[in-house]
């Protein structure tokens, strides 16, 4: 009798258990969100993965959690995405930061400075250097929440519609480019520019300016840059890593249930990886196609290159003297840099170095 009973209390737990799984699912909220970007749909790499994370979440969700993307000008002129989400027009955007660096300079250190940390540097200052309580507490003050979602690596330095020689031959010169690179090189006499991704060709075209620079092979040629300017030059030292960030409002963000917040917060990791890969995978090709169809392949005269150096230090120092945030995180992050830069030397670089030679020389 009393087995009897014990297996029907049992039986009767065990089918209440079984009713309870769909019951827990169906009470999970439907949340839609917006996500402005910067970039045009035909930049298939930097909109696409904003789109799949977009993707991802709902995946991660059961499609309860849903996020639209939406390319740059769709909602908002990409120059005001932080606004957007600051305010909660929007509630999330796929940017780069020191696209903001206008609100305030100390933006730039959630993106890549000129001659700063490399990639896998900089999620390395991000994640385990101290870095993400820093941001932290400087998008607190525009109430918005940042999370990496991506990097495209070390930039190339653009396309010139002519040959740069020496350091005398920016002066004047009408560049498109912005973030700390934009200041470094107004410091060394050039006029940086302000233009969106979708008006860079018409502009170098009819000549407004007279180089820009965008992103790497990839992307550049999908703008058709080198129809309009020949010199495509190497490296972008002003964005040693360009990281890319989703901008979360604040309050949108304190609303999600936990789980949707680690949806979110996984598929942003993912992409970090996704892109960065993408990039790797896609820009040796493109960079042959480039040269075949006429674009001038060529390295920044090493004079230009120590001038470059010495200027962005000294803008480093003129933006603590002004700036409380920039001030604040600075020091600590030079310090990362210092020490990555010791130990990546040691065997990163020697390696790197010595296989990229042999590799190249013995090619067939």
């Amino acid at each position: 009798m009393q087995r009897r009973r014990f297996l029907e209390k049992t039986g009767t737990l065990a089918g209440l258990a079984t009713l309870a799984a769909p019951a827990l699912a169906q009470t999970a909220p439907s949340v839609k969100w917006r996500m402005s970007t910067s970039w045009p749909k035909s930049l298939d790499t930097m909109y696409g993965s904003a789109d799949h994370l977009c993707k991802r979440v709902a995946e991660l969700t059961d499609g309860k959690f849903e996020i639209r993307p939406f390319a740059g000008g769709e909602i908002v002129p990409p120059a005001q995405n932080m606004d957007a989400v600051s305010n909660g027009t929007i509630e999330c955007s796929h940017v780069l930061a020191s696209a903001f660096i206008g609100k305030d300079p100390a933006l730039a250190f959630d993106a890549g400075l000129a001659f700063g940390l490399n990639a896998r540097q900089h999620n390395a200052w991000v994640h385990a250097g101290g870095g993400m309580p820093l941001l932290r507490a400087l998008y607190k003050k525009h109430g918005i929440v940042n999370f990496v979602c991506g990097n495209v690596g070390v930039q190339m330095g653009g396309f010139f519609r002519k040959e740069i020689k020496s350091v005398a031959d920016l002066q004047g010169l009408k560049m498109r480019i912005g973030g700390i690179g934009g200041m470094v090189l107004a410091k060394m006499g050039a006029v940086p520019q302000q233009i969106p991704a979708s008006d860079i060709y018409s502009a170098l075209e009819k000549g407004t300016i007279d180089a820009a620079e965008w992103i790497g092979p990839y992307d550049d040629e999908k703008l058709g840059l080198h129809r309009v300017a020949q010199h495509y030059y190497t490296p972008g030292w002003w964005e040693g890593s360009a990281s890319i960030t989703a901008m979360v409002n604040e309050k949108a963000w304190a609303a999600l249930p936990p789980t949707y917040k680690a949806a979110f917060d996984c598929a942003a990791s993912e992409q970090t990886m996704r892109m960065l890969a993408e990039y790797d995978a896609r820009n040796p090709d493109a960079l042959k196609r480039l040269i075949g169809q006429g674009a001038k392949l060529a390295y920044f005269p090493r004079d230009l290159m120590t001038a470059a150096y010495n200027a962005s230090n000294e803008v480093y120092e003129e933006l603590s003297a002004r700036n409380a945030d920039f001030k604040a995180i600075y020091p600590k992050w030079n310090e990362f840099r210092q020490s990555e830069a010791s130990w990546f030397r040691v065997a990163e670089s020697a390696l790197d170095n010595f296989t990229f030679a042999a590799v190249t020389k013995n090619k067939t």
